[in-house]
């Protein structure tokens, strides 16, 4: 399938996905589902998770969803809502749905659930899409 065809050449060559520990669970056109456990690494100074490594989760999530459809899209704008805190050891999962495929633009809801199935952010994320492919 096309769409897992390109989220996977996104993976092997984005190593800030890759540092964060990113496995892809499932592919779809303007969908993707992916999952990341947080490491004592990615903690700041009050014991939870810095709110950049949950926003760069949601952001590779929402980068699969946006450009598995073999279109380069980059961000054009996004915003995060942190819920929960986020602590070392928990096992994050990100599915993006698509709410928009537009020819120029495109919308995507991103929601962070914990292994307690607790949501702990919401990310929007809108995308611009070019007139290049990726593979």
């Amino acid at each position: 399938m096309l769409a897992e065809e390109v989220v996977d050449h996104l993976v092997k060559n984005d190593l800030f996905s890759q540092w964060l520990g990113v496995q892809v669970l499932a592919v779809n056109p303007g969908y993707s589902k992916i999952t990341m456990t947080v490491r004592p690494e990615m903690i700041n100074g009050f014991g939870i998770v810095h709110g950049g490594v949950t926003f760069s989760f949601a952001d590779s999530c929402f980068a699969f969803a946006c450009n598995n459809r073999n279109v380069l899209s980059v961000a054009l704008d996004t915003s995060i809502n942190f819920l929960k805190p986020v602590h070392v050891g928990d096992v994050l999962t990100a599915e993006a749905l698509e709410l928009h495929n537009g020819k120029s633009t495109g919308l995507y809801q991103i929601k962070i659930f914990n292994q307690h199935d607790h949501l702990v952010a919401l990310f929007k994320g809108t995308c611009h899409r070019s007139a290049k492919t990726l593979i």
